[in-house]
């Protein structure tokens, strides 16, 4: 991948709780687990993680509690600073960066959005969403334009004057996405931002959510414990525990070959035909007669298909094109499990 593809790239990325956790690092760390790191008075918050987040892309971080999600993501913007390693950003490594220059880093390309709506209670809707761009410095007329343009976006039009209080949840988090858009940020971390929400209102966020990303074409990178969220949103998946990244990949493969034991655990009650995806069991060199199938769609998709078509091999196209041949048999092997 052309580094010039790259929003973020971490190399190596340690974050030390502890005492003089440099110092601990140069001499002990690499090479212990978390729990001999642990023993010797620390804790890894991040252990040694290399990770590329793609322009244009959702990357979703996930894992249990403690597993170092939301400490990775904030030492990529540099809201902690690590204990070693490298974090490039847009072409700039921010380790390097004095404090106004990464303030305004933050300020030109970066939005975040957290569990918490954390908005001004003694401010109306429109004035929350103008927030950043007042503290920017930016006039009055421009950023009232630009708010109202946000809110409408976020689907607020006729509630720019209300406060808060006046909003259900869904709304104050529609408020919270709104403030972190209106800086128009080319990176976007959103940090466990629905999972406040009661479950019908977290839905229509997340469609909320990939019709913003449709439209605005943001570098995401978003956390969240929910598999089912990571699913509808992710173009990959990181699964974390103990401050590493045990596996980085499609939700496709990491159903379907998990890296590690812990990731095979924590997807293995996961229905493997709703997140598999035709494009994924082709043989690009084999090639079939007769009605093709859309590589974006999953096994689920296409079962009734599957379980009628007599074919062998079935014929897979994407966007018009064809793209090789998919073995029914291992189509079906993920629909119905294997013999």
């Amino acid at each position: 991948m052309n580094s010039n593809s790259l929003a973020i790239s971490a190399k190596n990325v340690w974050k030390l709780f502890g005492a003089e956790p440099e110092k601990y690092l140069a001499k002990s760390a690499p090479g212990k687990t978390f729990e001999e790191i642990k023993a010797d008075g620390y804790i890894a918050g991040v252990r040694d993680v290399s990770i590329e987040v793609h322009h244009g892309e959702i990357l979703v971080i996930m894992g249990l509690s403690g597993s170092g999600k939301s400490t990775l993501v904030r030492c990529f913007s540099r809201l902690h600073e690590i204990t070693g390693g490298e974090i490039i950003v847009e072409g700039q490594n921010i380790m390097e960066l004095s404090e106004k220059e990464l303030i305004d880093l933050r300020r030109r390309k970066m939005g975040m959005v957290f569990q918490s709506f954390g908005l001004l209670p003694h401010r109306t809707v429109l004035e929350n969403v103008a927030f950043p761009l007042e503290m920017r410095g930016q006039d009055k007329h421009t950023r009232r334009e630009r708010a109202l343009e946000v809110v409408k976006l976020v689907g607020l039009e006729g509630r720019e004057e209300y406060f808060p209080r006046e909003l259900s949840g869904g709304q104050q988090q529609r408020v919270g996405i709104a403030r972190s858009l209106a800086i128009e940020p080319d990176i976007w971390f959103l940090d466990e931002p629905f999972s406040a929400l009661d479950p019908l209102i977290r839905r229509e966020m997340q469609d909320e959510f990939l019709r913003l990303q449709g439209m605005l074409d943001k570098t995401i990178v978003f956390i969240t414990h929910d598999f089912d969220e990571a699913l509808r949103l992710a173009d990959r998946i990181a699964i974390m525990k103990d401050g590493a990244v045990e596996q980085c990949d499609t939700p496709d493969r990491i159903v379907l070959d998990p890296a590690t034991e812990y990731v095979r655990k924590f997807t293995e009650e996961i229905d493997k035909a709703r997140v598999v995806r035709a494009r994924v069991l082709v043989d690009a060199g084999v090639s079939a007669d007769g009605e093709a199938v859309d590589g974006k769609a999953t096994i689920q998709e296409l079962a009734r298909k599957l379980v009628d078509d007599p074919r062998d091999m079935i014929p897979v196209h994407e966007d018009g094109k064809p793209i090789g041949a998919m073995n029914r048999q291992s189509a079906l092997d993920i629909l119905l499990g294997s013999a």
